[in-house]
């Protein structure tokens, strides 16, 4: 809760700093947190403002992106898809019996984090147990939610409280390794349906492409996971294990291979970036004899942009250049296994299971309660405060 514990602004079950709780927590309600999204074309600038803040990038560059988004009216369909898993979240919760209200913010449109913080506030709720719209660990994807929280108890002025700590990185989560199944075999069975033989067919797992400098920071500082970092080791045990799964449900789907591949880089040509790219990769897979291809997006957890744009439009297009047939298959988006399993996860926090105890897909796993010391660190920014890890 304050500087002279080693994790800031943390309950007292967490703020010890130990990778898993001990101790029961009883918190009063949830936060969910989002990345945001415009909601109308008179939206789109001054959200990709707020997504670039920093960088200094001009508008006549952010209309680039812009394109995108206007192709949907000027609307990202993220907000839809969080209000909707706040709606299933909050029946869940009652079905179960739990006195747990869900606040709803984001990152970078309204509603803002720092408003539900305040809401939260208002509401008598100062012990609130956050779940990021994110599965896995790297600085976007964990950290910078953690920074959004320590930010939003700043700006909110409830700082030294509100207490937020934060469930674990979810990527392997039978719930949430479930969700992607059985899209995938529905998908694969269609295109051996339509005459692509298995062993002629490729499932491609993707997910947003990051700079190699932060992929490498990702994940606890003292464990080598390679030279894609715990990002990267992730995604792979995670396309592995849906892939078993798959392979059970689905006799001819045994012949198919599966690599992983990354999507939507947007830094300078000059900067690495984890490889290879999605749309390059479907270039090269009719020269190594595959006709047919499914695309698996891991990665997220909803059909946002990046999927609706760069799958939907530009991996399907590369897939139609090099005359392969291709499908797209969902992501879990309010699927029963996946709120079920981050219902799961507030209860588990809540009670402090035990580690031994709680289930996980990958041998990386159960990941950790409290985000360890220089984890997911930022290359470019460094450390900045962040909640629900030990500092810095």
């Amino acid at each position: 809760m304050t500087s002279a514990h080693p994790v800031p602004h943390a309950s007292p079950a967490s703020a010890s700093g130990a990778p898993h709780v001990t101790e029961p927590q009883p918190y009063d309600a949830v936060l969910l947190a989002g990345f945001g999204g415009p909601e109308g074309q008179d939206d789109v600038i001054p959200f990709l403002r707020n997504v670039t803040r920093g960088r200094g990038i001009p508008d006549e560059r952010l209309e680039e992106v812009a394109t995108h988004y206007r192709h949907f009216g000027g609307v990202s369909p993220i907000n839809e898809h969080n209000r909707q898993l706040r709606q299933a979240l909050t029946e869940e919760i009652a079905r179960r019996g739990l006195d747990l209200p869900v606040y709803w913010g984001n990152r970078n449109w309204d509603p803002y984090l720092p408003d539900a913080v305040q809401r939260a506030a208002d509401n008598g709720h100062t012990r609130l147990l956050g779940i990021a719209t994110s599965a896995y660990s790297s600085y976007s994807s964990c950290r910078q939610y953690r920074e959004d929280f320590a930010r939003a108890l700043v700006e909110s002025g409830q700082a030294g409280h509100v207490t937020i700590d934060k469930v674990r990185q979810f990527f392997d989560h039978p719930g949430f390794v479930e969700s992607f199944v059985p899209g995938l075999v529905e998908g694969l069975e269609k295109m051996f349906a339509d005459g692509s033989r298995p062993e002629h067919t490729r499932v491609l797992f993707t997910t947003h492409s990051i700079p190699t400098d932060d992929a490498v920071r990702s994940g606890p500082r003292d464990e080598d996971f390679g030279p894609g970092g715990a990002y990267e080791a992730q995604h792979r045990a995670v396309a592995e294990a849906v892939m078993e799964r798959v392979r059970a449900a689905s006799a001819a789907a045994r012949d198919v291979r599966w690599e992983l591949v990354f999507q939507s880089r947007s830094g300078p040509p000059t900067q690495p970036w984890l490889e290879p790219d999605i749309c390059d990769r479907i270039a090269e897979l009719p020269g190594e004899g595959v006709t047919g291809v499914a695309i698996a997006p891991i990665g997220f957890v909803s059909d946002h942009m990046e999927v609706m744009w760069d799958l939907d439009n530009e991996a399907l297009e590369a897939a139609e250049d090099a005359g392969i047939a291709a499908v797209r298959t969902p992501t879990p988006g309010v699927d029963r296994a996946f709120v079920t399993a981050l219902v799961d996860l507030i209860e588990e926090r809540s009670a402090a299971v035990p580690a031994s105890d709680r289930p996980h897909a990958t041998q990386l796993g159960p990941w950790f309660d409290v985000c360890r010391p220089g984890c997911c660190e930022n290359a470019r920014l460094g450390f900045r405060p962040a909640a629900a890890g030990v500092a810095p």
